[in-house]
């Protein structure tokens, strides 16, 4: 019943929104006037006493909240958009749509369908450079959203509708974002089968096996055994975020590349790959702790490429099990980020509680992997012994070694 209601509230504000009044009124608002819970409040009460209707005004100032909030995913574009709050959360970033929609350029597709399209981010990018798109949403309340969002594009159509009901005639090519969650009790919940998505994976297969060419966008977590064989997989992050894994079939698919890390950093994209499936790699080189300690980036972590980083880099890894790989000096790579080893703790809480007391530690920055231990928790112990005066930044790297649990004490680069 709480579903329902929400739905009904959306749809009554989107109703209210698209009134002559309420698209008029939204016009004039900048997204920065609703920054805060106070500024949107006040802003509330100037609109209410300058005699606007209570329902358009709640609506305007919560798709100004959308677009305000949009404006991490969108830039000023967002200011143009119409957002859901569901379309918002789920949407492709801009930037990263505009890669998908290069790769349906670069295969030569004409006629591309968007299946579940959301709010509408890949079809716009897709729209922007000159393709023919089909976008399509089962939700009605997003359909008018998306409608909204893609009316300055001729080459562009809106289908009210679900993925497996859509016909493709005279569509070479298609993109889907399948549904990941669900709404169960009013809260939604990430799904992790790939038949649970919606559309589900087999659904995508059966399209590839039909002669399509697929691009399909999921979550990063999905198990490399899971993923159809002959996809391209490339798992992408963005500024230490790993965001996606797209699945690439058909002529969108790159020839020679099994797996691919896409890195976006302030200074640009830098791509790992590989020709192989992860069950034909070649095992990273195991060896003893060097004088400097590497993270690598999660995507080379998701994709399993971190034998390929080493073979560019050099170094090996302090554990088979473990992802932080370690060298003798200090390197610069995008798909890493390093720093020197001053010293190694026994994982000794009382130990370290201690050793930061004594070295006047008031700000801690703890990492992780193959130890059971939340970060923030065993900050906040490990800090408590420490007096309020305590000003001296350090960073611990906990992690298993075989059997041992240890704590390095290392130095950013």
């Amino acid at each position: 019943m709480a579903q329902a209601s929400n739905d009904s509230t959306l749809n009554d504000q989107f109703a209210a929104l698209l009134s002559p009044e309420g698209w008029s009124l939204l016009a004039t608002i900048d997204p920065s006037m609703v920054a805060s819970k106070d500024s949107a409040w006040a802003l509330n009460e100037k609109l209410r006493k300058e005699g606007h209707d209570a329902a358009v005004v709640r609506a305007v100032i919560a798709q100004a909240e959308l677009r305000y909030r949009g404006r991490v995913k969108f830039g000023p574009f967002a200011d143009t958009l119409i957002f859901t709050p569901a379309g918002l959360e789920q949407s492709t970033r801009l930037m990263i749509a505009g890669l998908h929609a290069r790769r349906f350029e670069q295969a030569q597709s004409k006629h591309v369908a968007d299946l579940g399209c959301g709010i509408g981010a890949d079809s716009i990018a897709m729209s922007s450079a000159g393709l023919r798109v089909t976008a399509v949403e089962k939700d009605e309340t997003t359909a008018a959203a998306v409608t909204l969002n893609l009316m300055p594009f001729e080459n562009a159509e809106v289908r009210h509708g679900t993925a497996e009901d859509t016909d493709l005639t005279g569509i070479d090519a298609v993109w889907l974002d399948p549904a990941r969650r669900t709404d169960i009790s009013g809260s939604s919940r990430r799904l992790f089968d790939p038949e649970a998505f919606s559309p589900p994976l087999s659904f995508v297969e059966k399209l590839v096996d039909d002669g399509m060419d697929v691009g399909v966008k999921l979550g990063p977590g999905i198990p490399h055994e899971a993923i159809p064989a002959g996809a391209e997989a490339v798992w992408m992050s963005d500024h230490g975020s790993v965001i996606e894994v797209c699945l690439w079939f058909g002529k969108l698919k790159r020839q020679d590349i099994a797996r691919a890390a896409l890195v976006i950093d302030k200074n640009g994209a830098h791509e790992l790959t590989s020709s192989v499936t992860v069950e034909q790699d070649a095992k990273a080189p195991v060896g003893e702790l060097a004088a400097h300690i590497y993270e690598p980036d999660g995507a080379v972590i998701r994709s399993h490429l971190i034998g390929t980083m080493l073979e560019q880099t050099g170094g090996h890894l302090l554990d088979e099990h473990i992802a932080y790989f370690t060298h003798a000096e200090e390197i610069n790579t995008p798909f890493a980020r390093g720093f020197e080893v001053l010293a190694v703790h026994d994982y000794n809480v009382k130990k370290l509680r201690g050793w930061v007391k004594a070295n006047g530690i008031g700000s801690l920055d703890i990492k992780k992997r193959g130890v059971d231990v939340t970060p923030e928790e065993l900050r906040r112990i490990l800090l408590s012994g420490s007096p309020k005066s305590a000003k001296n930044k350090a960073t611990l790297i906990l992690a298993r070694l075989g059997e041992k649990r240890v704590a390095f004490e290392v130095l950013p680069h």
